[in-house]
């Protein structure tokens, strides 16, 4: 019975990271750094006379720093497209997973940039040999964070009439 604990244990271990990135229902592109996850929310402090041993504080804006992937690479086109979308101005903000994954190949941790477009990118020297494209460092930027264990970042996302993502954006 303990072999059993031990060895569940050891298929929810992850080893080393990967992370890789998922729009729409494919894997596009792996990562083997991610950093840069973030997330403040502004506060105010408020003090009540004659309560002297406590304060309330409200709560304001939340911001999301931008998240930078390093060395990965992809073979996909939809990942070159959506990159290059950026010379033209004309870049589709997607909401984008990334994954890491067990031994086991289940998803251990997800997170889905909601409205995520790339603000920078960098390849590495390039090289004749080899059948994939290398990506030094990608950075994006996004406007919400959904943090889960699910797969299927979404496609492109549109806004409602208010201007903020619709509630289909979220899901």
């Amino acid at each position: 019975m303990a072999a059993q604990q031990s060895d569940s244990h050891v298929e929810n271990y992850v080893t080393t990271n990967r992370f890789y990135v998922e729009i729409g229902k494919s894997i596009i592109a792996s990562f083997s750094e991610c950093s840069g996850v973030s997330i403040e929310v502004d506060k105010e402090i408020y003090h009540e006379g004659g309560v002297n041993e406590q304060q309330r504080i409200s709560l304001g804006q939340t911001r999301f720093s931008d998240i930078t992937l390093k060395r990965g690479t992809t073979n996909d086109n939809t990942f070159s497209q959506w990159l290059g979308e950026l010379f033209e101005r004309r870049t589709q903000r997607r909401n984008v997973n990334i994954l890491t994954y067990n031994q086991a190949g289940e998803i251990m941790k997800s997170w889905c940039l909601i409205g995520a477009i790339p603000v920078g990118w960098k390849l590495p020297s390039l090289e004749a040999d080899g059948n994939t494209v290398a990506v030094e460092e990608l950075t994006l930027a996004f406007e919400g964070l959904k943090i889960g264990k699910e797969s299927g970042g979404g496609d492109a996302v549109s806004r409602d009439g208010t201007g903020y993502f619709g509630e289909s954006a979220w899901k």
